[in-house]
């Protein structure tokens, strides 16, 4: 793998595919989809025996339009720019600043290698490729894609310095959406070889794309600031508005989790009171020597209530 690795986790060492190897990759992918295609069309034509002559034709046009046009773009989307006959050949489809392809860079790419692949026999790719400094298609010249090798020699002199602890946050207010694709590109790859630059060499070079990134961004570089350090602290500003921003959509395009409704939690049992003890009971008095008790010897024959005192009999 390479040694120079994007925000978006993508490697970069940018090494343009050849020829050969992108011929080979492209015959592999059209092996693929011409097998799938026949199987579809044999298919069709055992199912759809029963239509007329103009119904076929639609649906042969439909299946070469889904199958040999519509397949290499959902490949080249879905994969991140690795088809079968590239991860066999050891390549990928990167953006021109090292980053991941969309769907619209598949598009493209896919639209115009029907006219320079399918139509004319890869001759045009083959021309375009060969004139082109980095080995680009006329798809990827529209598009801004470029076919890069994944497997290439590692080496351990690659290493990007991280940007001076007291840079953190100085330039979270700059604008970089000016800064060009192609100027991220030189800055990475200066920082990860600065250590094999002359020294001489390497600071001229910094003092250049430093000047041409505060050009973008209309603030100039600090003086106090040295120019490698002032371009590792902007790009890591960059990765981390990018990781960010990443972030940001995952976040917004996840599905929210299902409210649940609140169920009421009964209260909890209180023990029961201790019974009370039972008031005394008071019991009757006890009937004297005559049959009466205290109480009834202690009323007066008129009905008054009496002193109390009962007489001995």
């Amino acid at each position: 793998m390479s040694e120079l690795v994007t925000g978006e986790a993508v490697a970069l060492e940018l090494r343009p595919a050849r020829l050969p190897s992108r011929a080979l990759a492209v015959l592999l992918d059209l092996v693929v989809a011409v097998a799938v295609y026949v199987a579809v069309t044999v298919a069709l034509v055992a199912s759809t025996s029963s239509l007329d002559d103009a119904a076929r034709t639609a649906l042969t046009i439909a299946t070469f339009v889904l199958v040999l046009v519509g397949g290499p773009i959902a490949v080249e989307t879905l994969s991140h720019g690795r088809s079968l006959g590239k991860m066999a050949c050891g390549l990928r489809v990167v953006r021109d600043d090292g980053g991941p392809i969309r769907f619209r860079h598949a598009l493209v790419r896919g639209l115009i290698g029907v006219i320079e692949i399918l139509m004319t026999f890869g001759v045009i790719a083959c021309v375009a490729s060969l004139v082109s400094a980095r080995g680009r298609r006329l798809g990827d010249v529209f598009a801004g894609t470029l076919v890069v090798r994944e497997r290439v020699p590692y080496a351990s002199a690659g290493f990007m310095p991280p940007p001076p602890p007291w840079l953190a946050g100085r330039f979270s207010g700059l604008d970089l959406s000016a800064v060009p694709d192609d100027l991220w590109l030189a800055v990475r790859q200066y920082l990860a070889r600065a250590a094999q630059l002359d020294p001489r060499v390497g600071w001229a070079m910094a003092e250049r794309l430093a000047t041409d990134v505060a050009s973008r961004t209309g603030a100039p570089v600090p003086r106090e600031v040295p120019p490698p350090a002032y371009l590792a602290a902007v790009l890591q500003e960059r990765q981390a508005r990018e990781a960010r921003k990443a972030f940001a959509g995952d976040s917004a395009g996840g599905t929210a989790a299902p409210a649940t409704a609140e169920v009421p939690v009964p209260p909890a049992p209180t023990a029961p009171a201790a019974p009370s003890a039972p008031a005394p009971v008071t019991p009757p008095p006890a009937p004297s020597s005559d049959g009466r008790s205290e109480v009834s010897r202690d009323v007066r024959p008129d009905g008054r209530p009496g002193t109390g005192f009962v007489p001995p009999a």
